[in-house]
């Protein structure tokens, strides 16, 4: 069971998570994702079909797959896209031990180099949420596409975007094998549809999400 859309009162209650990205009411920007590369299979595609477009967009990268796709990380930095972490062994925060789950979020930081990091799962217990927003940028989402799972078509897939998406909305796709096939019907479909509505495919940066700095609030959700 998962959320396509993140309800408003989920996103105010974890206030100190990155949700969306508050934009002007004239500016027509979107913030595509992409979780669980980077593999040869899947990621180089997903960056040709954004080439068409000029679009950029942020890949959260399994350290364990960086590590062993260097020249994906690479390829992916030089297209002028941005990376984030995603744990180094895809771990799930609520079925791991904080210190040990530090200590895999640490190391895929320093293998990605970077402050943003998104939770595999979107799972995270309060603990862990509390200690990983002093460090990081925890990036959740706005719109989930679903494209990771096979009960959906790429038409349900592409629909679940268009009906709750909208600009600054942060969306969810996934470099994956699991994703392949959904992935690469719906990408370029999405694409076209915002290009032609005038939206702009942005990255998301450190610098873009720190402008929205929130002091830290109790967590109430248990896990």
């Amino acid at each position: 069971m998962y959320l396509i859309k993140t309800p408003s009162v989920i996103q105010k209650l974890f206030p100190n998570f990155h949700w969306k990205v508050e934009t002007p009411k004239d500016a027509s920007v979107i913030y595509f994702t992409f979780d669980d590369g980077p593999i040869p299979q899947v990621t180089p595609w997903i960056q040709e079909q954004l080439a068409v477009f000029n679009a950029k967009a942020t890949f959260f990268c399994v350290g364990n797959n960086a590590r062993r796709y260097p020249e994906l990380m690479e390829a992916t930095l030089n297209a002028g896209h941005t990376v984030g972490n995603h744990t180094m062994h895809h771990l799930d925060g609520w079925k791991s031990e904080n210190v040990p789950y530090f200590h895999d979020v640490r190391h895929c930081a320093l293998q990605v180099k970077s402050s943003l990091f998104r939770p595999p799962y979107g799972r995270l217990k309060p603990a862990q949420a509390q200690f990983l927003t002093r460090h990081y940028e925890v990036v959740m989402w706005d719109v989930l596409s679903g494209d990771f799972d096979p009960e959906l078509s790429a038409d349900d897939c592409f629909n679940n975007v268009v009906r709750n998406a909208r600009s600054g909305s942060i969306v969810v796709f996934h470099d994956s094998l699991k994703a392949e096939e959904t992935v690469r019907a719906v990408l370029p479909r999405l694409l076209k549809h915002y290009a032609d509505l005038g939206y702009r495919f942005e990255a998301l940066t450190p610098e873009l999400l720190a402008q929205k700095k929130t002091a830290l609030t109790p967590f109430r959700q248990t896990a």
